[in-house]
């Protein structure tokens, strides 16, 4: 799958002529990075946002290829299957899985180089017995293949954290566990399993701290669509404060469901056996903000489902503009860098200022002497020549002369 992943990214930059070698990087982790969420992110996309959502009602129900119902919610809702599936993958695979690639992998790599090579060129008793250099155990471990993997595993986890922690709060607490851990793996890794990397100097991370801004912002949507949409948080709310006749929330479940006469099934989907509870079943509940059966407008949208999505959308807007005000405002009183590095940095400039207009100082000085040292020396070449009526041409040429000695 990463090799699928690699080859589509590789063939993206066809129509693309990138001019330098670093946007080149950039933009090949860019695309490696979307595919990478489509496929990290799209079953908890579906799970929060879509699932449940298109399913119809009772007597009109979405069917696909007319024979398959779309899929809903279980009765806990959407929010806790959310939360379950944050844990498996949070628990099972950040925790558990990863860690064991992380240390499995170059291991079985270094087995099937080493494997290679002795195959290759069969080793003599007295060689095999002699004590081998470094560089030479060094050359059976798996080449270093950059950091790219390791940033991109980081970023992933950083998603799962920050986009859903809504859903699942204990989220943090399971990626500061797999960190712990995985600190210790890349060491033994780097250490033991990789060859040495060669030291590059860089400024920053590079695009990383872009994808991890961008990260950071979308996150603070979703978590607003999150509570706003999955769960029963606004339509809690709105219940409490307009539709409740004591200020508690009796009657909210009540409230919650839509009646559905049985005889509006549609031919083929009702339920087989009509005497299952012993009784006949003529009207039953279903979870939506719908009209009566016995209403003008049937199985219509009711007023109750618009009111609860313009306080949803409100919150939205509401919980988006204030965490954004709020991490601008941290950004703003907390520096990025500390006050007494800033000062130690202007007082280096300040110092390295000085010493520049020194030496130009002293380069200036230095030119004056030189050029009052040629003006005495051509002083002294006018004074002492011997013949003052002398003509032009000597003059110049004694001139001359008295130059070339300077």
């Amino acid at each position: 799958m990463c090799s699928f992943q690699a080859s589509l990214t590789l063939l993206s930059f066809i129509p693309e002529v990138p001019k330098t070698d670093k946007s080149f990087e950039e933009r090949l982790i860019f695309k490696a990075f979307l595919l990478k969420f489509v496929n990290a992110y799209t079953p908890i996309f579906y799970v929060a946002f879509f699932k449940g959502r298109f399913v119809g009602r009772p007597g009109d129900y979405v069917y696909i290829f007319h024979s398959f119902r779309m899929e809903e919610c279980a009765p806990g809702g959407c929010l806790m299957e959310l939360c379950i599936q944050l844990s498996i993958i949070m628990l099972g695979k950040q925790l558990i899985q990863n860690n064991l690639f992380e240390i499995g992998i170059p291991k079985m790599k270094k087995l099937i180089r080493y494997l290679k090579l002795k195959q290759r060129r069969p080793v003599d008793h007295e060689e095999h017995l002699k004590k081998k250099q470094r560089y030479e155990v060094d050359y059976n471990l798996e080449p270093f293949a950059g950091l790219t993997p390791e940033y991109m595993e980081m970023i992933i986890q950083f998603g799962f954290v920050t986009l859903f922690v809504a859903s699942f709060p204990l989220a943090p607490l399971f990626a500061l566990l797999n960190n712990i851990i995985e600190i210790r793996l890349d060491a033994k890794k780097f250490v033991t399993e990789l060859r040495r990397p060669v030291a590059v100097r860089a400024k920053d991370i590079g695009i990383w701290y872009n994808i991890l801004r961008g990260v950071g912002k979308l996150a603070v949507i979703i978590n607003a669509f999150v509570i706003s949409f999955t769960s029963d948080f606004i339509p809690r709310l709105v219940y409490l404060y307009m539709y409740s006749e004591n200020g508690t929330m009796h009657g909210f479940v009540n409230h919650t469901l839509s009646y559905f006469n049985v005889s509006d099934f549609q031919e083929g989907t009702a339920p087989n056996d009509n005497m299952e509870l012993g009784y006949p079943v003529q009207i039953c509940r279903y979870k939506d903000y719908r009209e009566p059966p016995w209403s003008e407008n049937k199985y219509e949208i009711a007023k109750d489902f618009w009111a609860v999505l313009a306080a949803r959308l409100a919150f939205v807007i509401v919980f988006q503009n204030l965490v954004m005000f709020m991490s601008d405002f941290v950004d703003w009183i907390i520096p990025d860098i500390p006050k007494d590095i800033s000062q130690q940095i202007h007082k280096e400039k300040v110092l390295m200022v000085e010493v520049f207009m020194k030496e130009e100082q002293g380069k200036l000085q230095l030119l004056e002497t030189w050029r009052d040292k040629d003006k005495k020396k051509g002083e002294n070449c006018n004074n002492h020549s011997p013949r003052p009526s002398m003509s032009h041409r000597g003059s110049v040429s004694s001139c001359h002369s008295c130059h070339v000695e300077v």
